[in-house]
């Protein structure tokens, strides 16, 4: 058996706007990261920081198929990919799924983990391109290490 962390949202907005709320770190800066080393394109490495970690996060093996998916790898056994399904109402299906990591304790906290951390991206991703709004400003500011 196999572990994939999977969560879900629509948002009430097209999918080309959708898109490039995630590609775009000047919009990703607004909900997700603190800093990017450049936008995601297909080839690109980039990293990221966030706001409540000192360190910078490689992001590899990204893949961007416009109005489709991104996918990238960051860490050698977790690849992620967000689908986007364009609805009859011209809102947006944003599906995110991360995995696969093998059955065992420590991975079991890891889906439990990072089930909740894709569930709470897709809000402030919602939050910020259907009302301007940074849900993730200050959230997470408990896990700051001095």
């Amino acid at each position: 058996m196999k572990l994939e962390a999977k969560s879900s949202i629509q948002i009430q907005k097209p999918i080309d706007e959708v898109l490039e709320g995630i590609v775009d770190p000047s919009n990703m800066t607004n909900y997700f990261i603190s800093e990017s080393t450049g936008r995601m394109e297909t080839g690109n490495d980039l990293k990221w920081k966030f706001p409540e970690f000192k360190d910078w996060f490689p992001i590899t093996e990204i893949r961007v198929i416009d109005n489709d998916s991104i996918s990238w790898v960051w860490d050698p056994e977790t690849k992620v990919v967000i689908k986007l399904t364009e609805l009859p109402d011209h809102s947006t299906l944003v599906e995110v799924t991360e995995g696969e990591k093998s059955l065992n304790e420590d991975n079991m906290q890891w889906l439990l983990s990072n089930t909740a951390g894709w569930a709470n991206f897709l809000a402030c991703l919602k939050a910020y391109l259907e009302y301007g709004i940074n849900l993730r400003k200050g959230a997470f500011d408990f896990m700051r290490k001095p």
